[in-house]
């Protein structure tokens, strides 16, 4: 029994080092939400399957039909090597991993982890008690090695009752915290994109008179929400500003019936999770759940240039301010705009006025005029002075990794990084087109956009043909659809750069630097669940 006690052992360090990637695959596919976790397993067999598992299952079922002990023993030793082997090649190949966002190892995390290791140590359990059934603890043991995606997410099932227990004792603690502050006004934002801009941008502006507590970085789910109020908010906050994201109809409304909000603010209506919402119209009637929940005496801010908004029949009496810079007659309108290298002008004209303001800001792009818009909207309905609204709009700092400009070694970055959907990706383009100098743009192309991801990705590659002078895709196999534009388009084979790893690019732009500046936009980042191999 030793033979076996010291293979249980190797086994279950093996396990311990393969089951982090599968935390961190979970934990990007948000607990498996939609079934997110589930379908990247399927899609990705090639990369949870691997070979020497086949190994210690076909030696375990060895060891289990065999009856002379030699053997047995023989067959044990050799089922050691191969759990040393594939433990040190596991390690070894963490080495290439490309990991952008590593596993956050949160409480939740390590309530599953216990869970985990509790349902390998039951086939050892068995083993000590009863000698007779080692062989098929073995056996199982290595079958659970090998499927050990699945495992973790069964550990997560058994977890499920605890975990909706502590969810539902933070949400009750998040709603009385927020009932005890009568006078808090709260805001939400959703759109299908610029949700974190405009959400930053508004706090920025707000904070020149008040104190505007908004969700930090990109916390837009409901747990997002609940460790927000119960760990950020005091009662020294004026407004709480909740960003709020969905996957599916009906996700927005959760989210207003634990936060209330009295005011707010849509900031486009695209394709943006198509997938996962399954039409157009869903999408729209998703976003649209924020203004419907509005009290009467509430506030929505909507833009009259975005066609899936200004179609739709809202079913709520509430105030409702409308923004626009194509559009005439809106209640907050933006005009004469210029763009460059240092920021954005524009001329703003409200309704309730015969005058025209000037505003300068650091940011860049036309959808983050509609962003200070809708805030300027509600900064008037707050009673923030213009001349306080301006000195606020020029305050506003840029947000990280949203046509976010810096300079790096030979060139200038626009980092658009965060996400990308076929508007955010248009206006990024043009933000790209205004720079004096070469164009470049990398790459990984735009995802969750179901059935029509491979067009969208194809029109996007002809649209960076018209602007961009070289380009740097990352993903060969998924950026397919892009490299098609481009060659539909025109664009020249040798100016087109392939790599599976971002970090390439960099390498690869340094060696571009020709005597002009050049700027090269960083469109899209994705997340590590689509990495190439």
């Amino acid at each position: 029994m030793v033979l076996y006690y010291l293979l249980y052992l190797l086994i279950f360090l093996y396990v311990v080092a393969i089951s982090m990637k599968s935390y961190h695959m979970l934990q990007q596919n948000l607990y498996n939400e939609n079934n997110r976790y589930l379908k990247w397993v399927w899609k990705n067999k090639q990369l949870i399957y691997k070979n020497i598992d086949l190994y210690g299952i076909v030696f375990s079922c060895l060891i289990l039909f065999t009856q002379n002990i030699n053997l047995i023993n023989f067959f044990l030793v050799i089922l050691m090597s191969v759990y040393v082997v594939a433990f040190f090649r596991f390690q070894d190949s963490k080495k290439y991993d490309q990991d952008k966002k590593p596993l956050v190892v949160t409480k939740r995390v390590r309530r599953l982890m216990i869970t985990t290791y509790l349902l390998h140590l039951i086939p050892v359990v068995i083993s000590i008690f009863v000698n007779d059934f080692a062989p098929y603890c073995l056996l199982l043991l290595s079958v659970m090695s090998s499927l050990n995606f699945y495992v973790v997410f069964i550990a997560m099932i058994f977890n499920f009752p605890v975990e909706r227990g502590i969810y539902h004792y933070y949400e009750h603690k998040a709603k009385l915290k927020l009932k005890s502050m009568p006078n808090l006004k709260t805001i939400g934002i959703t759109g299908s994109y610029g949700k974190t801009s405009c959400k930053n941008i508004l706090a920025d502006i707000l904070n020149i008179r008040y104190n505007a507590l908004p969700t930090p970085k990109s916390l837009n789910t409901f747990n997002g929400l609940m460790i927000t109020i119960n760990n950020k908010l005091s009662k020294f906050d004026d407004i709480f500003i909740a960003e709020m994201g969905a996957y599916v109809v009906g996700e927005i409304r959760g989210l207003c019936e634990l936060v209330n909000p009295k005011y707010g603010i849509i900031t486009s209506i695209g394709t943006s999770h198509l997938a996962t919402f399954g039409s157009q119209k869903n999408i729209q009637k998703a976003k649209m759940e924020l203004i419907e929940f509005l009290p009467k005496d509430g506030v929505g801010v909507l833009n009259a240039d975005d066609e899936n908004q200004k179609s739709y029949k809202i079913k709520n009496n509430c105030k409702i301010l409308w923004i626009g810079i194509d559009s005439e007659d809106v209640d907050v309108r933006a005009s004469n705009i210029i763009c460059s290298g240092k920021g954005t002008s524009f001329d703003v004209k409200f309704k309730d006025s015969n005058k025209v303001y000037r505003f300068e800001t650091k940011l860049l792009g036309k959808h983050n005029v509609y962003n200070i818009l809708s805030a300027l909207a509600l900064g008037r309905e707050f009673g923030v002075s213009i001349k306080d609204l301006q000195l606020g709009v020029k305050k506003v700092r840029p947000v990280e990794h949203r046509l976010e400009l810096k300079k790096i070694g030979n060139f200038y970055q626009i980092d658009d990084a965060y996400n990308s959907n076929p508007v955010g990706a248009k206006s990024a383009l043009e933000v790209l087109d205004m720079m004096d100098g070469d164009r470049i743009v990398v790459t990984p192309g735009m995802v969750e956009l179901g059935e029509q991801e491979e067009k969208l990705n194809k029109r996007f590659g002809e649209q960076i043909a018209d602007v961009a002078n070289k380009v740097i895709l990352i993903g060969e196999k998924r950026t397919k659809p892009i490299y098609d534009g481009l060659i539909k388009a025109g664009f020249k084979k040798e100016d087109i750069y392939i790599s599976n790893d971002v970090r390439e690019a960099y390498t690869i732009l340094n060696k571009l630097k020709g005597k002009k500046d050049m700027y090269a936009l960083f469109e899209n980042d994705l997340p590590d669940t689509y990495t190439e191999k």
